[in-house]
Protein backbone atom coordinates (compact mmCIF):
# COMPACT_ATOMS: atom_id res chain seq x y z
CA UNK A 1 0.00 0.00 0.00
CA UNK A 2 1.01 3.58 -0.59
CA UNK A 3 1.44 5.03 3.03
CA UNK A 4 2.36 9.07 1.62
CA UNK A 5 -0.76 10.25 2.89
CA UNK A 6 -0.57 8.95 6.86
CA UNK A 7 3.19 8.31 7.36
CA UNK A 8 5.78 9.68 8.95
CA UNK A 9 8.20 11.55 6.85
CA UNK A 10 11.01 9.68 5.30
CA UNK A 11 15.02 10.53 5.99
CA UNK A 12 15.00 12.10 2.74
CA UNK A 13 12.25 15.04 3.22
CA UNK A 14 13.95 16.14 6.38
CA UNK A 15 15.60 19.00 5.20
CA UNK A 16 12.76 19.93 2.92
CA UNK A 17 10.35 20.03 5.67
CA UNK A 18 12.88 22.07 8.26
CA UNK A 19 13.02 24.57 5.56
CA UNK A 20 9.49 24.46 5.53
CA UNK A 21 8.98 24.52 8.91
CA UNK A 22 11.76 27.68 9.44
CA UNK A 23 9.90 29.75 6.83
CA UNK A 24 6.43 29.63 8.68
CA UNK A 25 6.29 32.48 10.95
CA UNK A 26 3.57 31.07 13.39
CA UNK A 27 5.62 27.99 14.29
CA UNK A 28 8.86 30.23 14.55
CA UNK A 29 6.81 32.59 16.97
CA UNK A 30 5.56 29.32 18.78
CA UNK A 31 9.47 28.23 18.87
CA UNK A 32 10.46 31.24 20.20
CA UNK A 33 8.13 31.23 23.18
CA UNK A 34 9.70 28.20 24.52
CA UNK A 35 13.60 28.76 23.82
CA UNK A 36 12.85 32.86 24.54
CA UNK A 37 16.42 33.64 25.13
CA UNK A 38 17.62 32.55 21.48
CA UNK A 39 16.58 35.07 18.40
CA UNK A 40 14.75 33.59 15.88
CA UNK A 41 17.34 33.92 13.36
CA UNK A 42 19.17 31.40 15.62
CA UNK A 43 16.35 29.21 16.22
CA UNK A 44 15.85 29.10 12.10
CA UNK A 45 19.42 28.47 11.66
CA UNK A 46 19.51 25.48 14.48
CA UNK A 47 16.83 24.09 12.39
CA UNK A 48 18.20 24.18 9.01
CA UNK A 49 21.35 22.31 10.47
CA UNK A 50 19.69 19.16 11.76
CA UNK A 51 20.75 16.05 9.55
CA UNK A 52 18.29 13.41 10.86
CA UNK A 53 15.44 13.04 13.17
CA UNK A 54 17.50 11.89 15.98
CA UNK A 55 19.87 15.14 15.92
CA UNK A 56 16.06 17.28 15.68
CA UNK A 57 14.76 15.38 18.61
CA UNK A 58 17.95 15.13 21.08
CA UNK A 59 19.15 18.34 20.46
CA UNK A 60 15.76 20.24 20.38
CA UNK A 61 12.75 18.33 21.23
CA UNK A 62 13.80 16.59 24.33
CA UNK A 63 15.97 19.35 26.35
CA UNK A 64 12.22 20.79 25.78
CA UNK A 65 10.56 17.90 27.11
CA UNK A 66 13.27 17.04 29.74
CA UNK A 67 12.69 20.59 30.90
CA UNK A 68 8.53 20.03 31.29
CA UNK A 69 10.08 17.12 33.59
CA UNK A 70 11.91 18.94 35.53
CA UNK A 71 9.82 21.93 36.50
CA UNK A 72 5.93 20.47 36.48
CA UNK A 73 6.14 16.91 37.57
CA UNK A 74 8.18 15.09 40.56
CA UNK A 75 9.74 13.17 37.79
CA UNK A 76 8.64 10.37 35.37
CA UNK A 77 8.81 6.89 35.79
CA UNK A 78 8.78 4.15 33.80
CA UNK A 79 8.84 0.40 35.24
CA UNK A 80 8.41 -3.18 33.16
CA UNK A 81 10.95 -2.57 30.48
CA UNK A 82 12.50 -5.96 31.59
CA UNK A 83 9.66 -7.72 30.06
CA UNK A 84 10.80 -7.00 26.65
CA UNK A 85 12.96 -8.55 24.10
CA UNK A 86 15.81 -7.10 22.66
CA UNK A 87 15.05 -7.00 19.22
CA UNK A 88 11.40 -7.10 19.25
CA UNK A 89 8.82 -4.72 18.26
CA UNK A 90 6.20 -3.65 19.56
CA UNK A 91 2.36 -2.29 19.82
CA UNK A 92 1.93 -0.31 22.97
CA UNK A 93 -1.59 0.40 23.62
CA UNK A 94 -2.18 2.94 26.59
CA UNK A 95 -5.01 4.93 28.06
CA UNK A 96 -4.69 7.89 27.12
CA UNK A 97 -4.21 11.81 29.90
CA UNK A 98 -2.56 14.13 27.59
CA UNK A 99 -2.68 14.83 23.92
CA UNK A 100 1.16 15.60 24.25
CA UNK A 101 2.53 13.85 26.58
CA UNK A 102 1.65 10.55 26.89
CA UNK A 103 3.64 9.20 24.16
CA UNK A 104 6.45 12.31 25.08
CA UNK A 105 7.12 10.97 28.17
CA UNK A 106 7.10 7.21 27.07
CA UNK A 107 9.53 8.30 24.20
CA UNK A 108 11.86 10.09 26.54
CA UNK A 109 11.41 7.04 29.14
CA UNK A 110 12.36 4.49 26.95
CA UNK A 111 15.66 5.99 25.70
CA UNK A 112 17.06 5.73 29.37
CA UNK A 113 16.44 2.01 29.22
CA UNK A 114 18.10 1.88 25.79
CA UNK A 115 15.38 1.40 23.44
CA UNK A 116 14.46 2.99 20.73
CA UNK A 117 11.60 5.57 20.46
CA UNK A 118 8.24 4.78 19.21
CA UNK A 119 6.53 5.67 16.49
CA UNK A 120 3.14 7.70 17.41
CA UNK A 121 -0.20 7.31 16.37
CA UNK A 122 -2.24 10.60 16.41
CA UNK A 123 -5.60 12.22 15.20
CA UNK A 124 -5.63 14.64 12.56
CA UNK A 125 -7.88 16.86 14.88
CA UNK A 126 -5.19 18.01 16.35
CA UNK A 127 -3.67 19.18 13.18
CA UNK A 128 -4.79 22.64 13.46
CA UNK A 129 -2.06 24.40 10.98
CA UNK A 130 -0.20 22.88 8.54
CA UNK A 131 2.90 23.34 10.78
CA UNK A 132 1.84 21.12 13.20
CA UNK A 133 1.23 18.13 10.94
CA UNK A 134 4.63 18.99 9.62
CA UNK A 135 6.31 18.64 13.24
CA UNK A 136 4.78 15.42 14.23
CA UNK A 137 5.59 14.00 11.30
CA UNK A 138 9.05 14.95 11.41
CA UNK A 139 9.24 13.20 15.04
CA UNK A 140 7.82 9.46 14.11
CA UNK A 141 4.08 10.66 14.32
CA UNK A 142 1.63 8.94 11.86
CA UNK A 143 -2.01 10.53 11.05
CA UNK A 144 -5.29 8.77 12.11
CA UNK A 145 -7.81 10.06 9.85
CA UNK A 146 -10.80 10.74 11.00
CA UNK A 147 -14.51 12.26 10.58
CA UNK A 148 -14.72 10.49 7.45
CA UNK A 149 -17.91 9.03 5.56
CA UNK A 150 -19.02 5.15 5.92
CA UNK A 151 -16.40 3.62 2.62
CA UNK A 152 -13.52 6.16 3.81
CA UNK A 153 -13.82 4.78 7.11
CA UNK A 154 -13.25 1.63 6.11
CA UNK A 155 -10.60 2.51 3.14
CA UNK A 156 -8.55 4.42 5.93
CA UNK A 157 -9.53 1.64 8.68
CA UNK A 158 -6.97 -0.34 6.09
CA UNK A 159 -4.66 1.40 5.56
CA UNK A 160 -4.25 2.27 9.12
CA UNK A 161 -4.14 -1.22 10.08
CA UNK A 162 -1.60 -2.35 6.98
CA UNK A 163 0.99 0.29 8.26
CA UNK A 164 0.72 -0.26 11.59
CA UNK A 165 2.06 -3.98 10.80
CA UNK A 166 4.46 -2.96 7.91
CA UNK A 167 5.66 -0.53 10.74
CA UNK A 168 6.23 -3.27 13.29
CA UNK A 169 7.24 -6.48 11.59
CA UNK A 170 8.95 -4.90 8.67
CA UNK A 171 10.43 -1.47 9.87
CA UNK A 172 11.32 -3.35 12.63
CA UNK A 173 9.88 0.22 14.91
CA UNK A 174 7.62 0.21 18.21
CA UNK A 175 4.39 1.83 17.76
CA UNK A 176 2.37 3.55 20.37
CA UNK A 177 -1.18 3.67 20.35
CA UNK A 178 -4.21 5.28 22.40
CA UNK A 179 -6.98 2.21 23.75
CA UNK A 180 -9.23 4.53 22.06
CA UNK A 181 -9.94 7.52 19.91
CA UNK A 182 -9.39 10.84 22.67
CA UNK A 183 -9.19 10.82 26.20
CA UNK A 184 -11.35 9.37 28.48
CA UNK A 185 -12.94 12.62 30.37
CA UNK A 186 -13.63 10.85 33.54
CA UNK A 187 -10.79 8.45 33.94
CA UNK A 188 -12.84 5.10 33.14
CA UNK A 189 -10.58 3.91 30.43
CA UNK A 190 -11.92 1.16 28.22
CA UNK A 191 -10.61 -0.26 25.30
CA UNK A 192 -12.72 0.38 22.39
CA UNK A 193 -13.87 -2.54 20.46
CA UNK A 194 -12.84 -0.94 16.87
CA UNK A 195 -9.65 -0.37 17.27
CA UNK A 196 -8.82 -4.11 17.49
CA UNK A 197 -11.17 -4.82 14.18
CA UNK A 198 -8.87 -2.14 12.49
CA UNK A 199 -5.52 -4.28 13.78
CA UNK A 200 -7.47 -7.39 12.22
CA UNK A 201 -7.63 -5.47 8.74
CA UNK A 202 -3.47 -5.40 8.44
CA UNK A 203 -3.16 -9.59 8.41
CA UNK A 204 -4.17 -12.49 6.54
CA UNK A 205 -4.56 -14.90 9.67
CA UNK A 206 -7.49 -15.51 11.85
CA UNK A 207 -8.44 -12.36 13.64
CA UNK A 208 -6.28 -13.61 16.89
CA UNK A 209 -3.20 -14.34 14.96
CA UNK A 210 -3.58 -11.19 13.63
CA UNK A 211 -3.47 -9.55 16.42
CA UNK A 212 -0.86 -11.48 17.77
CA UNK A 213 1.39 -10.87 15.47
CA UNK A 214 1.58 -6.97 16.28
CA UNK A 215 3.15 -7.92 20.14
CA UNK A 216 0.38 -5.87 21.86
CA UNK A 217 1.91 -4.64 25.03
CA UNK A 218 -0.38 -2.61 27.64
CA UNK A 219 0.76 -0.03 28.90
CA UNK A 220 -0.67 2.14 31.77
CA UNK A 221 -0.30 5.68 32.57
CA UNK A 222 -1.04 7.23 35.74
CA UNK A 223 -0.75 11.06 36.34
CA UNK A 224 -1.10 11.91 39.89
CA UNK A 225 -2.35 15.28 38.95
CA UNK A 226 -4.14 16.28 35.76
CA UNK A 227 -3.75 19.92 34.88
CA UNK A 228 -6.68 19.70 32.47
CA UNK A 229 -9.06 18.27 35.08
CA UNK A 230 -11.54 21.73 35.42
CA UNK A 231 -11.30 21.94 31.42
CA UNK A 232 -12.11 18.13 30.95
CA UNK A 233 -15.65 18.54 33.64
CA UNK A 234 -16.23 21.81 32.16
CA UNK A 235 -16.87 20.31 28.84
CA UNK A 236 -19.04 17.48 30.90
CA UNK A 237 -21.28 20.34 32.07
CA UNK A 238 -21.14 21.89 28.21
CA UNK A 239 -22.33 19.02 26.73
CA UNK A 240 -25.04 18.26 29.47
CA UNK A 241 -26.59 21.61 29.33
CA UNK A 242 -26.60 21.50 25.12
CA UNK A 243 -26.13 18.05 23.93
CA UNK A 244 -24.70 19.83 20.54
CA UNK A 245 -21.76 21.12 22.17
CA UNK A 246 -18.41 20.59 20.19
CA UNK A 247 -15.10 21.33 21.12
CA UNK A 248 -13.85 23.97 18.62
CA UNK A 249 -9.81 24.09 17.93
CA UNK A 250 -9.28 27.07 20.26
CA UNK A 251 -10.67 24.20 23.05
CA UNK A 252 -7.95 21.98 21.66
CA UNK A 253 -4.93 24.47 21.53
CA UNK A 254 -5.78 25.32 25.50
CA UNK A 255 -5.92 21.64 26.27
CA UNK A 256 -2.45 21.32 24.56
CA UNK A 257 -1.00 24.35 26.62
CA UNK A 258 -2.74 23.66 29.31
CA UNK A 259 -1.83 19.63 29.62
CA UNK A 260 2.34 20.99 28.66
CA UNK A 261 2.41 23.51 31.30
CA UNK A 262 0.14 22.96 34.06
CA UNK A 263 1.35 20.40 37.26
CA UNK A 264 1.39 16.60 37.08
CA UNK A 265 2.66 15.67 40.19
CA UNK A 266 4.33 12.56 39.67
CA UNK A 267 4.14 10.27 36.64
CA UNK A 268 4.18 6.81 36.56
CA UNK A 269 4.06 4.21 32.96
CA UNK A 270 4.05 0.65 33.47
CA UNK A 271 4.43 -1.97 31.13
CA UNK A 272 2.29 -5.16 31.64
CA UNK A 273 4.70 -7.35 28.67
CA UNK A 274 3.45 -8.78 25.77
CA UNK A 275 -0.14 -10.52 25.88
CA UNK A 276 0.51 -12.69 21.86
CA UNK A 277 0.25 -15.53 24.22
CA UNK A 278 -3.30 -15.08 26.08
CA UNK A 279 -4.70 -13.33 22.96
CA UNK A 280 -4.23 -16.84 20.82
CA UNK A 281 -5.52 -18.57 24.14
CA UNK A 282 -8.84 -16.54 23.58
CA UNK A 283 -9.17 -17.52 20.14
CA UNK A 284 -9.31 -21.02 20.66
CA UNK A 285 -11.50 -20.28 23.35
CA UNK A 286 -14.26 -18.15 21.71
CA UNK A 287 -15.30 -19.21 17.74
CA UNK A 288 -17.81 -16.37 18.32
CA UNK A 289 -16.15 -13.15 17.07
CA UNK A 290 -17.75 -10.69 18.92
CA UNK A 291 -17.45 -12.86 22.20
CA UNK A 292 -13.87 -12.51 20.99
CA UNK A 293 -12.68 -8.95 20.13
CA UNK A 294 -14.55 -8.43 23.80
CA UNK A 295 -12.28 -10.65 25.75
CA UNK A 296 -9.33 -9.03 23.84
CA UNK A 297 -10.47 -5.88 24.66
CA UNK A 298 -11.09 -6.95 28.58
CA UNK A 299 -8.11 -8.78 28.27
CA UNK A 300 -6.23 -4.85 27.52
CA UNK A 301 -8.66 -3.58 29.95
CA UNK A 302 -7.44 -5.57 33.15
CA UNK A 303 -3.96 -5.34 32.39
CA UNK A 304 -3.59 -1.67 32.38
CA UNK A 305 -6.20 -0.89 35.62
CA UNK A 306 -3.78 -3.90 37.29
CA UNK A 307 -1.12 -1.64 36.74
CA UNK A 308 -2.08 1.66 37.21
CA UNK A 309 -0.03 3.67 40.23
CA UNK A 310 -2.25 4.41 43.44
CA UNK A 311 -2.15 8.44 44.03
CA UNK A 312 -3.37 9.88 47.75
CA UNK A 313 -5.32 11.31 45.32
CA UNK A 314 -7.50 9.21 44.02
CA UNK A 315 -7.75 7.25 47.53
CA UNK A 316 -9.26 10.28 49.14
CA UNK A 317 -11.34 11.09 45.53
CA UNK A 318 -12.70 7.28 45.90
CA UNK A 319 -13.65 8.06 49.57
CA UNK A 320 -15.05 11.54 49.41
CA UNK A 321 -17.10 10.45 46.21
CA UNK A 322 -18.42 6.88 48.21
CA UNK A 323 -19.05 8.75 51.08
CA UNK A 324 -15.90 5.79 52.87
CA UNK A 325 -13.43 5.68 55.33
CA UNK A 326 -11.86 2.61 52.95
CA UNK A 327 -8.80 4.18 52.32
CA UNK A 328 -8.47 7.38 55.16
CA UNK A 329 -5.59 4.95 57.10
CA UNK A 330 -3.41 5.64 53.93
CA UNK A 331 -3.88 9.81 54.07
CA UNK A 332 -4.16 12.46 56.79
CA UNK A 333 -6.66 15.20 57.29
CA UNK A 334 -4.32 17.54 55.86
CA UNK A 335 -4.21 15.43 52.89
CA UNK A 336 -7.55 15.30 52.26
CA UNK A 337 -7.89 19.45 53.01
CA UNK A 338 -5.37 20.15 50.45
CA UNK A 339 -7.07 18.15 47.57
CA UNK A 340 -10.56 19.96 48.77
CA UNK A 341 -8.69 23.02 48.08
CA UNK A 342 -7.17 21.70 44.74
CA UNK A 343 -10.71 20.85 43.47
CA UNK A 344 -12.12 24.35 44.43
CA UNK A 345 -8.99 25.74 42.73
CA UNK A 346 -9.54 24.03 39.96
CA UNK A 347 -13.23 24.62 39.53
CA UNK A 348 -12.82 28.67 39.97
CA UNK A 349 -10.69 28.36 37.02
CA UNK A 350 -13.76 27.49 34.91
CA UNK A 351 -15.45 30.57 33.10
CA UNK A 352 -18.94 29.79 32.14
CA UNK A 353 -22.63 30.77 32.50
CA UNK A 354 -24.81 29.43 35.25
CA UNK A 355 -21.55 27.72 36.45
CA UNK A 356 -22.81 23.98 38.37
CA UNK A 357 -19.72 23.73 40.79
CA UNK A 358 -21.62 20.64 42.60
CA UNK A 359 -21.26 19.16 39.28
CA UNK A 360 -18.08 20.19 38.44
CA UNK A 361 -16.69 18.93 41.92
CA UNK A 362 -18.50 15.62 40.90
CA UNK A 363 -17.03 14.98 37.89
CA UNK A 364 -13.39 15.78 38.93
CA UNK A 365 -13.69 13.53 41.66
CA UNK A 366 -14.94 10.60 39.43
CA UNK A 367 -11.33 11.87 37.19
CA UNK A 368 -9.57 10.55 40.22
CA UNK A 369 -11.61 8.29 41.66
CA UNK A 370 -11.91 5.65 38.76
CA UNK A 371 -8.66 4.73 38.33
CA UNK A 372 -8.96 3.34 41.85
CA UNK A 373 -12.12 2.10 41.33
CA UNK A 374 -10.96 -0.08 38.02
CA UNK A 375 -7.84 -1.38 40.09
CA UNK A 376 -9.87 -2.65 42.85
CA UNK A 377 -11.67 -4.64 40.17
CA UNK A 378 -7.78 -6.39 39.21
CA UNK A 379 -6.18 -6.78 42.11
CA UNK A 380 -6.28 -9.46 44.84
CA UNK A 381 -6.08 -7.45 47.81
CA UNK A 382 -6.57 -4.33 49.73
CA UNK A 383 -3.05 -4.30 50.59
CA UNK A 384 -1.84 -4.62 46.35
CA UNK A 385 -3.80 -1.21 45.74
CA UNK A 386 -3.04 1.12 48.77
CA UNK A 387 0.89 0.00 48.00
CA UNK A 388 1.31 0.81 44.39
Amino acid sequence: MNYDSIRCYNQDEIPAILERLSNDKQFINVLSTIYPLLPKDVLKNKLLGFRNVEELQTKMIYPFIQNIIDTVTDGVDLYGADLLEDGRSYLYISNHRDIILDSAFLCMKMLTVDRETVEIAIGDNLLIFPWIEDLVRINKSFIVRRNLGAKQILESSKLLSSYIAHTINEKGQSVWIAQREGRAKDSDDKTQESLLKMFNMGGSGTFAENLAELHICPLSISYEYDPCDYLKAKEFQMKRDNPDYVKSSDDDLLNMQTGLFGYKGKVVYKIAGEISKEILELGEKYSNRNELVSSIASLIDSKIYSNYNIFKVNMIAYDILNSSTSFESEYSLMDRLNFEKYIIKQINKIDIEDRDDDFLKLKILEMYANPLRNAMLHRESFEEVSQS
